[in-house]
């Protein structure tokens, strides 16, 4: 049997992808293992992905171990554990000469064969059988796997219970019955000399906590003030209805699953114009429905924050996968003329602190804002630390309306003073036709011109404010990689390990309104390359249209999967040495 040595030289941490049938427990896998890694004194990465199937089909999760954070999706396999046959291509075509894989070969057959000593045959079934229960195959898997990177079996007894206590005691006891036999399995493999770890602990963790992008965005949006959600349920954006469901109670917020997302957007409105801080969280198709809802709030200036997770289109495109194909979606959805934001947080942090911005700054201008995030997000998960909340209660801009109150009073700024019904004797009038400073309905030309421009001074506040883009690396660098959204961790990691001192990475946490301060920083630079996850390079038109600078070159991504840190370190060594070699 070949020993294995991971960390494999020259990376510094391990890369373990599990993969399996749907309902076969890769999740619950990934859930436990991520958690007593960490427990362990590891940071930890996880990242999965799956298929658009309600039963059937293969879905496959990549798990990082390092003793520095780890936050990019890596083609790299160090250690692949098959729960059943048929292994897509997508993962069979990343295993290389250095991968070692476990399998039950009463699952696998002779899949692996050619794998020679690389393939070591574990008997998780036998392991789910003989603890009481087949179906727990996976738990045997994630016993054998804590035991192989030396967690303590006290730790699995603790996840037990603490996961399935409330459910019964049976079900803890199942589990661990049969965890005890995989974490057998485990120790057999130690003994035999499968694999040597050589990967140090952590230096010092802090207070960290581990979060997926869903949790990071719900979170984000409870800090801001949100205290009513509505959605239709979309992947896969509905991770953070489904946060916000469970935890409704303890934070105070009122969720509603409606019908479809017309009536998500049109709900958010009315409760926004009663003075709630509504939150939508929805998918592309599901934004499409929502455009009219959003020039509804756009004229009658009710904040609304919509949560947009990108998936490809057109139409269903592919459910359950990502792309960043929706930004010119969000840009330009709604008829009419009206100020918005959008935000597109690249880390855990970013997606937390922006979702709260949105909130405060929709609240203060009066006007929609939009998060941007994509299933790779929502469906990633990392340790962070605890992030920094905020001393004051979040500012909903509402004023006392007395007897002489107009709702759509003129303004320098644009922004009217904005009360809501009952809060004040005075009448707080709303309309979908252009009106009046107290919102009676008229036909008259010159007050919509000046009602108008009204609205639109808000988007020079709004500029001001623009949160500006985040600068990786040497600050004389003539080389900028921008990006946006959910790829910024890939991105830094494949820059990180081109080695070149004349590149940094520029990110893009808010896309609309653009910075002030972007076209300078484009100026400065001698080479631009963009890279993002859509066919047409819809930033790289933005950025054109806004400061004037073309790209140089693009590194783009439209399969359906997102970009590895390879992937994107080999597309950015092509474009170098097409343009800056020449």
């Amino acid at each position: 049997m070949r020993l294995v040595d991971v960390p494999r030289r020259g990376t510094g941490d391990i890369s373990l992808v599990l993969c399996g049938a749907a309902g076969q427990g890769v999740q619950t896998v990934e859930h436990l293992m991520v958690r007593l890694a960490k427990a362990a004194g590891y940071h930890v990465f996880a990242s999965s992905e799956y298929m658009s199937r309600v039963r059937g089909g293969s879905n496959s999760t990549e798990i990082r171990l390092g003793s520095v954070p780890v936050r990019g999706l890596v083609d790299r396999i160090d250690v692949l554990v098959a729960l059943n046959g048929g292994i897509r291509p997508n993962v069979r075509n990343r295993i290389d000469e250095e991968t070692l894989v476990l399998g039950d070969p009463e699952e696998l057959g002779d899949e692996f064969a050619s794998l020679g000593e690389r393939f070591v045959p574990v008997p998780f079934l036998r392991a789910a059988r003989e603890g009481g229960n087949r179906v727990y195959a996976n738990v045997a898997a994630a016993a054998c796997l804590a035991a192989i990177f030396g967690m303590p079996f006290a730790a699995l007894e603790t996840y037990f219970a603490e996961r399935f206590g409330a459910k019964s005691p049976d079900v803890v006891q199942g589990n661990l019955a049969v965890a005890e036999k995989g974490f057998a399995l485990g120790e057999e493999l130690l003994r035999k000399g499968v694999l040597r770890i050589s990967l140090a602990h952590a230096s010092s963790q802090g207070e960290r906590i581990v979060l997926d992008g869903s949790e990071a965005v719900a979170l984000g949006a409870l800090a801001g003030g949100c205290d009513f959600c509505t959605g239709y349920p979309m992947s896969p954006a509905t991770g953070v209805l489904t946060f916000l469901v469970k935890n409704a109670d303890r934070f105070g917020v009122a969720v509603e699953q409606v019908e479809d997302e017309i009536a998500a957007m049109n709900m958010a409105v009315g409760a926004s114009y009663m003075g709630a801080l509504p939150l939508c969280t929805t998918s592309g198709g599901g934004f499409a429905l929502m455009s009219e809802g959003l020039s509804l709030a756009g004229i009658m200036e009710t904040p609304v924050v919509v949560h947009l997770a990108q998936r490809p289109g057109p139409a269903t495109g592919m459910a359950t996968r990502t792309e960043q194909a929706d930004l010119e979606l969000a840009l330009y959805s709604g008829h009419g003329e009206f100020p918005r934001i959008l935000f597109a947080p690249g880390t855990l942090e970013e997606a937390f602190f922006v979702t709260r911005r949105a909130f405060e700054l929709a609240a203060r201008y009066q006007t929609p804002a939009i998060v941007l995030t994509d299933q790779y997000f929502t469906n990633t998960s990392y340790d962070i630390p605890l992030p920094d909340l905020p001393d004051a209660a979040p500012d909903r801009c509402l004023v006392e309306a007395g007897p002489e109150y107009r709702r759509y009073e003129e303004s320098p700024d644009g922004v009217s003073p904005r009360s809501v019904p009952g809060f004040g004797t005075g009448l707080v009038g709303a309309d979908s036709h252009e009106h009046d400073e107290e919102a009676h309905v008229y036909e008259d030309f010159d007050l919509r011109t000046r009602m108008n421009a009204r609205r639109l001074r808000k988007f020079e506040g709004l500029r001001r404010e623009a949160l500006p883009p985040t600068r990786i690396g040497p600050e004389d660098a003539d080389i900028l990689v921008i990006c946006w959204g959910s790829t910024r961790p890939i991105v830094e990691e494949a820059v990180a390990s081109l080695g070149r001192a004349d590149t940094a990475v520029l990110h893009f946490a808010q896309v609309w309104p653009v910075a002030p301060e972007t076209e300078a920083l484009l100026a400065r630079a001698k080479y631009v390359f963009v890279v993002e996850g859509n066919a047409t390079g819809q930033l790289a038109t933005l950025l054109r249209c806004e400061t004037g600078r073309r790209a140089d070159a693009s590194v783009r991504t439209w399969k359906g999967l997102q970009f590895s840190v390879e992937e994107v370190r080999r597309g950015l060594a092509d474009v170098l040495d097409k343009t800056v070699g020449r």
